[in-house]
Order: C-alpha cells, then structure tokens, then sequence
C-alpha cells in the first residue's frame, strides 16, 4: 500500500491546494488631463470605464462617477481588482463623454482609451499614458493610474458631514457646497478619497452619509493628516474656493456615539488680508461609525465550529466499478479520485470541526 503521506501529496496536487495562486487586492485610483469632446464650445463630462481582457474578449469591470463639465477630472471612485502576479491581465481603460441626459454608452461620445497590463501598473505603482482614438492619440489628453496594495484592514466608516454659514460666492443666489477629502501621503501627495454631491443655493448644508475604508481613508494609520476642502459648485466648471481644514481619523472618531466635531473653515486668503476674519463658515461631522469587517479567520479564531459531511453518488453514469476506467474502481496499490478528495478536504477541515 502506498503510504498515508503520499495520499495527502497525491490529494492536495489533485485539487490543486500547493499551486495556490499569489493573490492580492490592489485599489486602482484614476485621474485624466487635457481631455477634450468634439465640441469645442462645452467642456465634456467625463467617466472612466474599466475593461478586462478575459478568452480575447474585453469585459467591463466597473466605472467611475461622471464629473460635469471637467477637462482634468480627478475620480473619487475607485476600482478594486484582484492581481495574480503569475498571470498577464490585460486592462483597457476608456473615457467617455456621458451627456446629462443620459447616462448610457450608447449615445455616449468616445474621448480616448489606454490599454496596459495589471503588472505594469503594480510594478511603477503610478502609470501615466496619452490617451488613444482609433489608434491616434487623442490630442494632448492623458490618463494616469495609481496603484495601492489593500491592507488587511477591510474595516469601514460612516461619516455623515454638514456645514453652516458658509460664504456665499454667488451674486444672485447662494452657493452651491461640496466637501471633498483628500488623504496626505507620506510623500506629501494628496489623494482624493471621497468627493460628496453638490447642495444647491444652501450655506447651512447638510451633505449625504457616506461610507469609504479605514483603509481608503488612512491606510491604517489614525494619524495620518486628511485636508478637506468646501468647494462653491459652478456649472461652467471652474468652481470657487470657500474653505479648507485638516483633519485626522482619530479626531473624526470623537463623533461617535451621538457626539460631533467641528472645524472652523478658513481661506487663507481673507486670513492675511482682512483683520476681523474669523473663518468662512464651520464645518460639523455629526456621525462617525466604524464597521468591523470580520475574516474568516476571525470567526474560526472566535470558536466556529465546521461540521464535515460527506455525500457520494454512486452513479451508473461512472461505469462499472469493476473497470479501471471508473471512478470507483478500487485500485489495490493506490487511492481512488473518490478517496484524494476525501482526504484532502477532510484534512483541512478536521482541524476545526
């Protein structure tokens, strides 16, 4: 009889456990430059559409949200992939024009596409390329793709931010907020986490719970310094600076449980030019909820119990067990297929049971 090791050998590389593949989950984070729409009197709204190439045929994966009227978008959006370092995975990503109204492809304007591997992505962590239409590139436009490696943090937050007399930047009407938060690098780089919906005609607005990961947010680190700026929304584009403060996760962690933090909104502008400048409005998180995303070795590690059951079919369908060529033909020297997956599922599975 063969031995009981060389069972377990010959059963792990039948289900293929020792060729596990290297995988990690990496956040694909997208802006554009120089984008232009065939109408050289407006400015396009453009998304970003991810695509993968998968038996020759591309894919979409996901896309980004559309911004208004924006030739050098920068998407909050990101694109969360799986990379496996020992495969090529083709990636094309395309922009598009997305009118407002509609918000389908097919009357869509196609304003430039780039195509590159997962890898080379990984490899330079900070990929920039021109943009190409039918097979030319599409004037001076460009795209660039950050790469971030997912920590093994998958906890999220709930924030839920709201502003009160802000500065009113428009002549006729008040101004249109919206709060964007970016996370400072290491590098002193900033990246935009999260960019919330515009309020119209509101200096007291109070913006859309939203959630994004501990991760996203500050990789991890309670410390890392988060800048956020409220913007004044303008059609045509070019919106009006109101105010910015910074920030970290651990003082926006003092708005749990039904308390809130505040932070002065400043221009720095009016700062050092007027005397009696106090601030451009306040800025107030209200809610701060932490999810705890649990593992699976969370809940092994917490006492779950696996129960192992075993079901066969005995099947005529399989042949005649008498022959060689049946799945339950019993081989006096070594294990069935029957028996290989027995054991190798049956190993891993003992250890908790």
């Amino acid at each position: 009889m063969q031995k009981m090791s060389n069972i377990y050998e010959s059963a792990a590389n039948t289900l293929g456990i020792f060729n596990s593949p290297c995988l990690t989950k990496v956040e694909l984070r997208v802006a554009c430059k120089g984008i232009s729409d065939r109408d050289a009197l407006s400015k396009p709204d453009p998304c970003v559409i991810l695509k993968m190439q998968s038996h020759g045929q591309w894919f979409e994966v996901d896309r980004t949200e559309v911004i208004r009227t924006c030739i050098n978008p920068v998407f909050s959006k990101l694109f969360t992939v799986d990379f496996y370092f020992e495969e090529v995975q083709r990636l094309r990503f395309e922009v598009h024009d997305i009118s407002s109204n509609h918000n389908g492809l097919k009357e869509a304007d196609f304003l430039g596409g780039m195509e590159c591997t997962l890898g080379q992505i990984v490899s330079q962590r900070k990929l920039s390329k021109s943009l190409l239409k039918h097979g030319n590139t599409a004037g001076k436009s460009s795209i660039t793709v950050i790469a971030e490696e997912l920590s093994g943090n998958d906890d999220y937050v709930e924030l839920s931010f709201s502003a009160r007399k802000l500065d009113d930047k428009d002549f006729f009407s008040k101004s249109d907020p919206f709060l964007e938060i970016f996370r400072v690098n290491d590098d002193a780089t900033q990246q935009l986490v999260h960019r919330t919906e515009v309020v119209m005609n509101n200096l007291n607005p109070a913006w859309k719970t939203f959630k994004v990961s501990v991760n996203s947010l500050c990789s991890g680190d309670q410390d890392r310094r988060l800048k956020c700026i409220v913007w004044d929304w303008d059609s045509n584009g070019k919106h009006d600076f109101i105010g910015e403060f910074s920030s970290t996760f651990k003082e926006m962690r003092g708005a749990m449980e039904g308390r809130q933090v505040q932070w002065e909104c400043i221009n720095p502008k009016y700062k050092a030019k007027k005397k009696n400048y106090k601030n451009s409005g306040i800025v107030i998180l209200n809610q701060c909820k932490i999810h705890k995303m649990h593992s699976f070795l969370d809940y092994i590690m917490g006492g779950c119990q696996i129960q192992f059951t075993v079901a066969i079919d005995f099947t005529a369908s399989n042949g005649d067990p008498r022959n060689s060529c049946s799945l339950h033909y019993i081989h006096p020297y070594q294990p069935n297929e029957y028996l290989k997956a027995l054991v190798a599922v049956g190993e891993i599975c003992q250890d908790y049971d």
